[in-house]
């Protein structure tokens, strides 16, 4: 995971982005922050960011819906997604992994394990 990874940070919760914002800052990443899944898919195509970490359950568009949408959209397909979520069963995993998340995380976040996630995914 390089310096000044650009990560796309989706949650509407304003506490829980903000929070994970500013530890990811710390930690070298550059945040682009979005609120719903729509915002996602649009920031997703403009800003074309090295990983995306997407809360499921958003407004306007769901994360399961989002990430569907982004694997059909060929200029974001390549994209790597983590799921974000409070649902911690088995089932919950496999419906990310199933919408095309590339990895799941759940919250509240082990934020070292979310890290070698994201460094996992980003290598080149």
């Amino acid at each position: 995971m390089g310096e000044g990874t650009r990560v796309l940070l989706v949650e509407d919760n304003d506490l829980n982005r903000e929070m994970l914002s500013r530890r990811l800052t710390r930690a070298g990443l550059t945040i682009i922050p979005a609120r719903d899944g729509q915002e996602a898919l649009d920031l997703m195509r403009s800003e074309q960011p090295a990983v995306v970490l997407m809360d499921m359950n958003l407004p306007v568009l769901d994360g399961w819906t989002a990430c569907r949408q982004a694997r059909a959209d060929e200029s974001i397909s390549h994209i790597p997604i983590i799921a974000l979520t409070a649902h911690a069963m088995e089932a919950d995993r496999q419906q990310a992994l199933a919408a095309g998340c590339d990895d799941y995380a759940t919250k509240p976040v082990d934020f070292p394990g979310l890290l070698i996630k994201i460094d996992k995914l980003t290598e080149r």
